[in-house]
């Protein structure tokens, strides 16, 4: 009888069907942003170290804001405001730096969708679902429905820049 159990599960272990593969990341469209907005520059190349610390600065000086960015998106952003984080993503060999629209923030965790044309970096597209931790921010925006902007100070220099 033992003999014949074992060999029932081991029968049914071998027919069970692999588990399907996870779907595909699923997508959403990211806020429009108002026809007056600033038109994205992509920069490429490298800085100078002239260039590069005033990066720096700049990040430092934008991140020192971003606990009270964090609260007033907690408490809801104006009406046709939406907040913007900068990132950097990563391919063999290749970075670049992408706006994330963010649609939650949970803990130290920014939920949102990619919200820039991916130029460089492989496996990633326009309004892919990406979370990204708070500590990868480099930069953040939050866009106003007349096109103006708030904070991006980074963004601003580097389209001074080239």
């Amino acid at each position: 009888m033992r003999l014949l159990l074992a060999l029932l599960l081991i029968s049914a272990c071998k027919s069970e069907k692999p588990p399907e593969p996870p779907p595909p990341a699923a997508t959403a469209p990211a806020p429009t942003l108002s026809p007056n907005a600033p038109a994205d520059k992509p920069v490429s190349g490298r800085f100078s170290a002239e260039q590069q610390a005033k990066i720096n600065e700049l990040q430092a000086e934008d991140m020192k804001k971003w606990p009270d960015v964090k609260a007033r998106f907690a408490k809801g952003l104006s009406a046709g405001e939406h907040l913007f984080v900068t990132t950097t993503l990563t391919s063999p060999g290749k970075t670049e730096s992408v706006f994330i629209a963010v649609s939650s923030i949970a803990g130290t965790k920014i939920i949102g969708v990619i919200s820039s044309e991916i130029m460089n970096v492989a496996g990633y597209k326009a309004n892919d679902r990406y979370t990204l931790e708070e500590a990868a921010v480099t930069d953040w925006l939050i866009a106003k429905p007349d096109g103006s902007e708030e904070g991006n100070l980074v963004g601003k220099y580097l389209d001074t820049v080239h």
